[in-house]
């Protein structure tokens, strides 16, 4: 029983198997979603704001061009026209 015990907890310390493997690092560039196509896609344009009103970034597509720069946050507004 002892040689049990002291054998299970070697097993433990040391492990199972052999030496570990790294995993790849994932292909990042690969999994990346492809920029909205505005072109023909209505304007709608977020302009984001920090507590002072002071703009810090818009997102969306505006006149048929991908904005995209800043920062979000939970002020903003919304230009559905050009």
């Amino acid at each position: 029983m002892r040689t049990f015990l002291i054998g299970g907890l070697l097993a433990m310390a040391v492990g199972c198997g052999g030496p570990m493997e790294q995993e790849e690092a994932p292909d990042l560039a690969s999994q990346e979603a492809p920029l909205p196509d505005c072109s023909t896609s209505p304007t709608n344009l977020r302009t984001y704001y920090d507590a002072n009103n002071w703009v810090i970034g818009e997102r969306g597509c505006d006149c048929g061009d991908w904005i995209h720069w800043g920062q979000i946050s939970s002020i903003y507004d919304i230009r559905t026209s050009c």
